[in-house]
């Protein structure tokens, strides 16, 4: 079904759905840890689901930037469409996104650290021992670094620079591109103008030898989430997960969500590539 038109305009496929928020348990407790290694993520934290309303960009995309609301769309196609190989993703589709993001920010260079290529059932956390042959969408709130949690990555990535580059700007950008069609379990981003540091709660991610940490988050109804329509694979959504400069957007929540409109086509299949930006000042 293509977007549909009235005189001239979009109209707009907004919709009533449910997002999973931390549920915190209100005794000072920290988030339970998140595991992933060994073929297998272990996810115990637990989440409460609230009701919203997603707002569809559609038509309106140039609103929305990296720097006012934290995340952008952009076209911008790939030469890669299938995505079954990781080596020829590195090999061929890292440069692109590199390019992208340069083009996008002005950055002069970009690291990327990894990417996820999603294609399994919307419960895949629930399969047990390998789920993560069976990667699927993430239905909970979250942004993926805190903001020590993204110097932890840079660190990471590059100990011998660390302690320059800490000094200058510096992003952690995804890049989420469809890989066919977004029908089922699309993912929404929040305006980051409103959703307050104080919504936000360390959670400690160990990923194979990496300890990392990123946000979840406590439910606000103030928050205002937002997506794309029928996103398509020659579309991007580039998600903000952190940013130096205290001046601009510094992050933005995303989660999938379900659509229930689409509640029972095929799996969605998308790929997400992870990169830190890199400024010369």
């Amino acid at each position: 079904m293509a977007t549909q038109t009235l005189h001239g305009r979009h109209i707009k496929h907004d919709v009533a759905t449910k997002l999973n928020y931390w549920d915190d348990p209100g005794d000072g407790s920290g988030p339970t840890p998140i595991y992933i290694g060994k073929g297998r993520i272990t996810n115990e934290r637990p989440h409460l689901a609230h009701d919203f309303v997603i707002s569809d960009v559609t038509g309106d995309e140039d609103q929305y930037t990296l720097d006012s609301h934290g995340f952008q769309y952009c076209s911008k196609e790939s030469t890669e469409k299938e995505f079954l190989d990781d080596e020829k993703i590195e090999a061929e589709y890292y440069p692109e996104c590199q390019q992208l993001l340069k083009d996008v920010t002005g950055a002069t260079r970009i690291h990327i650290f990894n990417h996820k290529v999603r294609r399994g059932p919307t419960h895949w956390h629930h399969l047990g021992l390998k789920n993560l042959a069976n990667r699927g969408p993430v239905t909970k709130t979250h942004v993926d670094q805190s903001y020590e949690g993204a110097e932890m990555r840079l660190r990471w990535e590059l100990p011998d620079e660390a302690d320059e580059l800490v000094k200058k700007r510096y992003q952690i950008i995804n890049i989420w591109r469809p890989i066919q069609t977004i029908l089922k379990d699309p993912v929404a981003v929040a305006d980051a103008n409103t959703v307050p540091d104080t919504d936000l709660v360390a959670a400690l991610m160990v990923e194979n030898d990496y300890h990392g940490e990123t946000w979840v988050v406590r439910h606000s109804p103030t928050h205002k989430w937002y997506f794309k329509h029928q996103l398509k694979p020659e579309e991007v959504l580039l998600i903000k997960c952190f940013d130096s400069d205290p001046l601009v957007s510094r992050r933005a929540l995303h989660s999938a969500f379900e659509d229930p409109a689409y509640r029972d086509d095929q799996s969605r299949q998308s790929i997400e590539v992870r990169c830190l930006v890199l400024y010369d000042s």
